[in-house]
C-alpha cells in the first residue's frame, strides 16, 4: 500500500512538473499579435474607471531592469535602448555624451537628465483600468515592462510632465507626427496588459484611429 501510494505521489510530481514545463514553453513560444489600428481600439474593452485607493508607491519602480548585472535600473536601461546615438555608460549607470530623439514634442536630447521615462499608459490609468486588482508583483512588473519596446518611451520632461495622468481623451502628443504612433502604442500597453477604457477615451481612440490608415497595432500579451 506504502509502495502504491509512493508510486502515486510521484507520478503525480512528474506530471505536475511536465504540465508546469508546458505552461513555461507555452508562455515563451507566444508570438506579437498584429492588428489595424481600428480592429485593436475595437478590441478594447470598455468599464467605468475608479481611482480609489490609488498610489503611486503601489507600483515598484524602478528596479533593476532586465539585466541586474549591468548596473542599471529599468529607466537606465530604457534609455540605453533608445540612444539616437549611444552614450558612454559609467559605474552605477551614469549616462556621458549620446542623444535621444523625443517623438512626442519632435525634440532632440543631449543629456540623459532631461529626459523622463514615461509609462506609456501611466500608473494610474492603469490602476482605474484593471490594476487596482493585480497582485503587488504584477504591478511592479507592469511599472518596469522592458518586454514591449511600446511600454515605456524615453521622452523629454515638459511633454511627459504635462502629459501627467491623461488619458487621450485629455491629452494627446503636441506633434502632429506623433498622434497615430501614439495612439497605437497606448492601444497595445492596453491590449498587453489587458486595461480597460472609459467610454470617452474609447470614442477619442476610434476617432484617431480613423484617421490613421494603414496604421497598425503589435503586443505581446503580458506573462
Amino acid at each position: 500500500m506504502i509502495i502504491k501510494l509512493a508510486r502515486g505521489l510521484a507520478a503525480l510530481s512528474l506530471a505536475l512538473t511536465s504540465l508546469a514545463a508546458s505552461g513555461a514553453a507555452h508562455a515563451a513560444a507566444a508570438e506579437p499579435v498584429v492588428l489595424p489600428l481600428t480592429d485593436a481600439v475595437a478590441a478594447l474593452p470598455l468599464a467605468v474607471e475608479a481611482r480609489d485607493g490609488y498610489s503611486r508607491d503601489a507600483f515598484k519602480h524602478w528596479n533593476a531592469g532586465a539585466n541586474p548585472t549591468d548596473g542599471c535600473n529599468t529607466r537606465g536601461e530604457v534609455l540605453v535602448a533608445e540612444a539616437v546615438t549611444a552614450p558612454t555608460v559609467g559605474a552605477r549607470c551614469a549616462l556621458t555624451g549620446g542623444s535621444w530623439f523625443s517623438y512626442y514634442d519632435e525634440t532632440t536630447v543631449t543629456t540623459a537628465s532631461g529626459l523622463d521615462i514615461d509609462h506609456m499608459v501611466p500608473l494610474a490609468e492603469a490602476w482605474d483600468s484593471g490594476a487596482s486588482v493585480w497582485t503587488a508583483e504584477r504591478r511592479e512588473a507592469y511599472a518596469n515592462d522592458l518586454g514591449q519596446d511600446s511600454s515605456l518611451v524615453a521622452v523629454t520632461a515638459r511633454s511627459n510632465r504635462s502629459k501627467s495622468d491623461q488619458d487621450p481623451a485629455e491629452w494627446l502628443p503636441p506633434a502632429t507626427s506623433a498622434l497615430c504612433r501614439y495612439v497605437s502604442e497606448w492601444t497595445a500597453t492596453k491590449l498587453r496588459w489587458n486595461l480597460t477604457t472609459d467610454q470617452s477615451e474609447h470614442d477619442r481612440l476610434t476617432q484617431l484611429a480613423a484617421d490613421c490608415g494603414e496604421t497598425t497595432v503589435t503586443y505581446t500579451p503580458a506573462p
